[in-house]
């Protein structure tokens, strides 16, 4: 059933379109071609016009609110599904919003602490340092031992209002999908689905700081990244409580370069920090725009990273790890058959694939992109042509491929911002090779036999008792079928008696017949 907010949002979003001129998307989805002058003659639309039609779309997600610019964001990640101009254009998305007041933030932080903010905090800034679509940060200073700290806090409502929105979103991609059934491959609703979840992890303050807590301990003692402490006593699932950090933003180029920092060197220790997540620690940050980074000139020689901002992260099977790391190497040797066979035996696409047709489809994306030097080829693009080519194959969307697409794309930009003439493959070759050959490698099979030795050793010291069950369970089994045997067998001889005194009965019949 279709409620009084649904409605009234969805007007909303009708009139947002008309005024940014998308009228071009709303007679797609009408079957009638008569309501198209009428919205053609409509004042507020000619404007608009002028400008492109992925800009459009953008400024009327930066309108209709902070939900709708989070979705236009996480829509930017499937460039499997959109056009290019309409995936940049959208990966423009900023997450900056209006504040909502200091007395609210305050509130919420006590409710959810059961303190006040006094008690807490020496200091505690009323100003935002920054504020987002799900949440806002203050800067402040524990009380306790003097720390300087950011409070994160969730804005008032945004669960309700998400679940609304998306509720929302939802119903018009199920519209969409039926008035046109071509759009049906654009999986709008599955769009939606992988919306939900991912904003939904966002809306868990402590999720977000367990993950941080997790690359910190991944990355201690490393000269790569620097992940800030969580202040546990005070985390909560509407708040968080961690150490502030300074440094430059990795955007502002300059102040960089003003401070002495090594950008090639920047550049490829970003890289390696990726793949050092995804195939040492299978634990990646999936939120790694330039909003999110931030750079420390301690050392401008060997700088290091600092991240902030875990609400987002990704994991991989270690099959998919395997396949993916096996499948860049495949690529980068033209081997296109061994893409193909990877695809096949990972699941990715369904079994009966005939391999040499995805081969053939394979090798004819690839070759134009590998005529350019290295240092100008995209992994990301690479993936993304790799995800479109399988689709038509029938390839289901992975959730964790696309996350771990959307941090590639990233990482790539960021890189070649810093440092131009990047060659990603020189750093990743290496990395990939070593970690495939430890992978199959005898001490990878010693390490895993350690890894599962107090389970196998927790199984042998059970066998006594796992024996002794399955020999009640044989013996149950032995006399059930025993019991069984027996009630068969009085059965039988049952039916034999029944069956002798009718032959007798019928032959005592007979003879006095015959008599």
């Amino acid at each position: 059933m279709i409620t009084f907010y649904q409605t009234a949002r969805f007007l909303k979003i009708n009139f947002t379109f008309l005024r940014y001129g998308l009228g071009e998307l709303l007679f797609k989805l009408s079957p009638s071609k008569r309501i198209r002058l009428p919205l053609y003659l409509l004042v507020w639309s000619w404007g608009r016009q002028k400008l492109g039609l992925a800009e459009r779309i953008r400024l009327s997600l930066e309108t209709l609110g902070p939900i709708f610019v989070k979705f236009g964001q996480a829509l930017s990640t499937r460039r499997d599904l959109l056009p290019t101009d309409v995936a940049d254009e959208l990966a423009k998305l900023q997450d900056r919003v209006p504040s909502f007041p200091t007395e609210q933030a305050r509130d919420i932080i006590e409710n959810a602490l059961g303190e006040d903010i006094g008690t807490i905090f020496s200091s505690f800034d009323d100003k935002p340092l920054a504020s987002a679509s799900v949440a806002q940060v203050h800067s402040a200073r524990l009380r306790e031992d003097g720390s300087e700290v950011v409070v994160k806090v969730l804005r008032p409502n945004v669960q309700s209002e998400i679940r609304r929105d998306v509720e929302l979103m939802r119903l018009l991609a199920r519209l969409v999908s039926y008035l046109r059934p071509e759009s049906r491959r654009l999986r709008l609703v599955e769009v939606v689905d992988e919306y939900e979840k991912t904003i939904n992890n966002e809306l868990d303050l402590v999720r977000e700081a367990a993950n941080a807590g997790q690359l910190r301990r991944n990355f201690e003692g490393s000269s790569l990244l620097y992940v800030p402490k969580v202040y546990w006593p005070y985390c909560r699932k509407e708040v968080m409580v961690m150490e502030r950090i300074r440094g430059i933003p990795v955007s502002d180029v300059e102040r960089l370069k003003e401070a002495g920092v090594d950008l090639k060197k920047l550049s490829a220790n970003g890289v390696e920090i990726f793949f050092t997540q995804v195939f040492e620690h299978n634990f990646f940050h999936a939120d790694m725009h330039p909003g999110n980074i931030f750079v420390s000139a301690e050392t401008p020689e060997d700088p290091k990273y600092i991240g902030v901002d875990f609400g987002i992260v990704g994991t991989l099977s270690a099959e998919d790890q395997r396949y993916l790391a096996e499948n860049f190497l495949a690529f980068f040797r033209h081997d296109y058959k061994r893409v193909a066979e990877l695809h096949v035996e990972s699941g990715w696409v369904p079994e009966d694939t005939p391999a040499d047709e995805l081969e053939s489809a394979i090798r004819t994306v690839c070759e134009p992109i590998f005529q350019r030097p290295l240092s100008e080829i995209s992994f990301g693009h690479l993936l993304l042509r790799l995800f479109q080519t399988a689709r038509r194959f029938n390839m289901e969307v992975q959730p964790q491929l696309i996350l771990l697409q959307k941090t590639l794309f990233n990482i790539e930009g960021l890189g070649r911002r810093l440092d131009p003439d990047l060659d990603l493959w020189e750093t990743a070759k290496p990395f990939l090779e070593q970690w495939v050959k430890r992978r199959r490698g005898p001490r990878m099979i010693l390490s895993e036999l350690r890894r599962q030795a107090p389970q196998i050793m927790m199984r042998w010291s059970r066998l006594p008792e796992m024996l002794d069950q399955k020999l009640s369970q044989l013996q149950k089994t032995q006399e059930q079928t025993h019991r069984m045997n027996l009630e068969l067998q009085r059965r039988v001889t049952r039916i034999k008696y029944v069956v002798g005194i009718i032959i007798l009965a019928m032959a005592a019949i007979a003879a006095v017949a015959v008599l």
